[in-house]
């Protein structure tokens, strides 16, 4: 029951008034005057308040104006024999959401402006209520966005951390590399080392999927990779060198279809004999090839394979070629292609190609022919793996 309070010095009224709002359903607390109903109204439970605005001592615009100091929420109609325009303004300048005239003909009236507050009055409450929980919502996730910054800090420092540093070997080779995520974190990620100083391996790696989960999978493929270095030897002989890019993809598919990542890897592994300047290399599903510039002109490796993490039981062929005393070599994960400005992969290749082999020669060349150090936003990971010799 809608509990309503009543001030209002003429009895008569009063008492019509209460007699008729409490048949319509309402409870209702009666006072004769402003400081008896002021007094009620701090006992609490009120809903709403109907009071005369001619009292003696005081009158309902000061009523009014103690009602806004205690409670500025409270719904207030004001009832007046006298209709003076100023009584009015005053009234529902302090807030007053009704102003009704006695005597009150239809009580009818007098209802339905209260029906009328109290709505507005649940639907301010209402608002209110889910504003509070929407505050409420927003602080938790504020803070959960607090928290996955510093995880994602926290994965890229060590992402970053596992990437190679430039690096030039005797023979006049040169390797370097530029990534640029499309989020805070990368699916993207290059290796490359000097083994046994002689064979020049490298690869690039892309990951399905972008964010957190793909960036874990980079951090265990360095692992795996840099553990098979390490303990069997990987690329660190002739026969390895002829065979070690199959054997490392075998390797890693059979250890994403055992642990189920639910990610597959494209790649492009290679190995160079910086003693012959032989090359053998191993294409994994990865687009665009990489380009191969000498003598002036810019052409694609050939070669073709299937992902990594995909199928069982499958190999790589290994492609042979011997490199020329200058060159340079541009590997790139697909996401280069996205800030083309083609339409078809055909034309995003043939695009790529011609700026490639009119500004190449070295990492910071390929970047600033393609400005991918200035994109800011990206809708794909972006990796440039190089490798030069002669420039």
């Amino acid at each position: 029951m809608r509990k309503l309070l009543i001030i209002d010095d003429d009895k008569p009224v009063r008492h019509s008034i209460s007699a008729f709002l409490e048949d319509s359903g309402y409870g209702v607390i009666e006072a004769v005057d402003g400081p008896a109903g002021l007094e009620r109204f701090e006992q609490g439970d009120i809903d709403l308040v109907i009071t005369d605005l001619r009292m003696p001592g005081m009158d309902g615009v000061s009523v009014l104006r103690q009602l806004r100091e205690r409670s500025c929420d409270i719904p207030v109609i004001v009832i007046s024999g006298a209709g003076v325009m100023s009584d009015v303004v005053s009234a529902l300048r302090l807030g007053a959401c009704d102003y009704l005239i006695k005597p009150i003909v239809d009580m009818e009236v007098l209802e339905h402006s209260i029906e009328k507050a109290l709505e507005r009055q649940d639907l301010l409450a209402e608002n209110k209520r889910y504003r509070d929980e929407l505050e409420s919502a927003n602080r938790g996730l504020r803070e959960n966005l607090r928290v996955l910054e510093r995880d994602q800090a926290a994965g890229r420092q060590v992402q970053r951390r596992l990437l190679p540093q430039p690096q030039t070997t005797v023979e006049g080779y040169s390797v370097a590399h530029h990534i640029a995520p499309s989020l805070y974190l990368s699916g993207d990620f290059v290796d490359y080392a000097h083994i046994s100083k002689r064979y020049l391996a490298f690869y690039l790696a892309d990951v399905s999927g972008h964010g957190a989960s793909s960036a874990f999978v980079t951090i265990w493929l360095k692992h795996l990779v840099s553990r098979m270095v390490r303990e069997e030897g990987l690329f660190a002989d002739h026969d390895s060198f002829e065979s070690g890019a199959n054997t490392m993809l075998e390797y890693i598919n059979r250890e994403l279809n055992e642990i189920s990542l639910n990610h597959h890897l494209t790649f492009f592994v290679g190995v160079i004999d910086t003693h012959t300047h032989d090359m053998r290399y191993v294409v994994a599903g990865h687009l665009p090839m990489p380009v191969l510039i000498r003598d002036g002109k810019a052409e694609y490796l050939t070669g073709r394979g299937k992902p990594v993490g995909i199928f069982k039981d499958i190999s790589w062929h290994i492609h042979a070629m011997t490199l020329p005393e200058q060159f340079s070599l541009v590997c790139f994960s697909d996401g280069v292609l996205e800030i083309l400005p083609d339409d078809s992969l055909q034309k995003k290749e043939a695009h790529l190609l011609e700026l490639i082999a009119q500004k190449a020669q070295n990492l910071e060349t390929v970047c600033d022919a393609l400005n991918i150090k200035d994109v800011s936003e990206t809708p794909d990971d972006i990796a440039v793996l190089t490798i030069t010799r002669g420039f």
